[in-house]
């Protein structure tokens, strides 16, 4: 969800007025998914690399996260939206963490949206993660070199808090003009479809959204000899089948 801060100073105003724009964006677009059957969105709304911003812009951002989640648990529980974090969660103050788990918690047992923010993510760090817990592994014994596959990798992600059938992004859209992935999903992405976007985050809505759909719905997928994502649709939900897994 890129271009908060850009789009603010191109009107001369203070950094958070962007990121509270982009709150409202994101509200746009977790509307138009649940209303229009995307089961699953997950959004990068802080990046590890993050952290190098000024201290009072982090805090000033992360405060607002803080309350954003507190306005918002009540009509994402009501509306059957799922919330779960993903990332370097012990990094957060702790009072957004317990704020963050407190809505897990309340969500819990949803499953119209899969709605999963990544904050204080790395996709390079998780990776790094997973491949010493894998490497634990079997520095103990308990798995074989030929034991390490595509799919254990998959299994020791922050991903993995996803059902199985929706880990793997089908769509990764990047909004402000920039054409990179910049560290999101770098392991789920690889079969990804990209779109990238010039409008910055906060104007992004719904007839952005809608651009982007009907771009990935022109295309023809190819997997090479992998399994294509629609036969993966229906494993690995307690909620019933049914693809489409939209990144930010």
């Amino acid at each position: 969800m890129d271009g908060n801060s850009r789009w603010a100073r191109s009107r001369g105003l203070p950094a958070a007025v962007g990121y509270q724009q982009g709150v409202e964006a994101l509200r746009r677009v977790v509307r138009c998914c649940h209303e229009w059957g995307i089961p699953c969105l997950t959004v990068y709304a802080f990046s590890s690399e993050n952290w190098r911003r000024s201290p009072a812009e982090v805090a000033a951002l992360l405060a607002l996260m803080e309350r954003v989640v507190a306005a918002e648990v009540a009509e994402l529980a009501a509306a059957g939206v799922r919330l779960r974090f993903i990332g370097e969660l012990e990094r957060l103050p702790a009072p957004l963490r317990r704020r963050m788990a407190s809505a897990e918690l309340a969500t819990a047992d949803n499953c119209s949206l899969h709605l999963t923010v990544a904050v204080s993510y790395s996709g390079q760090q998780d990776l790094t993660r997973a491949v010493r817990e894998i490497a634990a592994l079997a520095a103990a014994g308990q798995l074989p070199p030929q034991g390490v596959t595509p799919e254990l990798i998959e299994a020791h992600l922050a991903t993995r808090v996803l059902p199985p059938a929706w880990r793997q992004p089908d769509l990764v859209v990047r909004t402000s003009g920039e054409q990179r992935l910049s560290n999101f999903m770098c392991f789920e992405a690889a079969y990804s479809e990209l779109h990238f976007s010039p409008v910055m985050w906060p104007d992004f809505g719904e007839k952005e959204l809608a651009e982007a759909l009907r771009d990935f719905a022109g295309r023809e997928r190819r997997f090479g000899g992998r399994q294509a994502r629609g036969e993966r649709s229906n494993q690995g939900s307690s909620c019933g089948g049914g693809s489409g897994h939209w990144g930010s």
